[in-house]
């Protein structure tokens, strides 16, 4: 399949970037002091690849690797508390076919669904830099085109929202003014749908700010507009 092969070739591309030396630079530090729970990993330290069902008609956005998560493992979200979130709720919508993954050689797999981030790279203090995302958004921008079945986007949390709104207005999709808030619902001028929640992090998932049920509907609501147009 073309778009497929385009969407690997992407990837390889991604892995290899080094636009942002501030990123570089903590990546190598970070695997230089990795805690001692990790001492034995060998850390990925790159820009993380985006992965699933290049079919899919679901499009999920994170904003950026976790420094001990996918910048350890080499996938995003695994191996991290925002992954058991996300993973957990794939598989209980038969997104997904394990319930969660600690590594991207343990078979978990994703479908009709695909993952891909604002950012490649684990910023510090997960703050990245405007010009960092400005550096990651045309590998963003070419997913887009190349995942030509999505029919929902569901952006994690405020940044990914803005972001991802940024990037759809880029290519020429009409967007007034949209405001975030969790489990909104906006149906765009060229057929797609975004579906707006908080991120699942510790600190919204500890406190309460997005609980499970909170999560479970989002992607009811996904579920049920991906059914209503099939």
């Amino acid at each position: 399949m073309k778009e497929e092969v385009a969407l690997e070739e992407l990837q390889e591309i991604v892995v290899k970037c080094k636009k942002c030396r501030r990123l570089v630079a903590y990546l190598r530090e970070v695997e230089q002091h990795k805690p001692r729970r990790y001492k034995d990993w060998d850390y990925w330290s790159r820009p993380l690849p985006s992965f699933g069902d290049p079919d899919s008609r679901l499009l999920i956005v994170g904003l950026a690797p976790a420094a001990h998560g996918g910048n350890r493992t080499g996938r995003m979200f695994t191996g991290d508390r925002s992954g058991e979130w996300l993973f957990g709720t794939l598989h209980h919508f038969r997104l997904a076919n394990q319930p969660n993954s600690f590594r991207r050689d343990d078979g978990f797999s994703l479908k009709d669904c695909y993952i891909t981030a604002t950012l490649r790279c684990a910023p510090p203090k997960n703050k990245p830099l405007p010009e960092e995302i400005e550096h990651c958004r045309p590998y963003f921008l070419e997913e887009l085109a190349l995942l030509k079945k999505v029919k929902v986007i569901i952006p994690l949390g405020q940044i990914a929202f803005s972001q991802t709104l940024r990037s759809l207005r880029e290519k020429g999709v009409g967007i007034p003014p949209l405001p975030f808030g969790h489990g909104k619902v906006y149906l765009l001028q060229n057929g797609q749908t975004i579906i707006t929640t908080y991120h699942p992090s510790q600190q919204n998932t500890q406190t309460g700010k997005l609980t499970q049920p909170m999560f479970d509907k989002v992607f009811e609501m996904a579920k049920e507009t991906l059914k209503a147009q099939s």
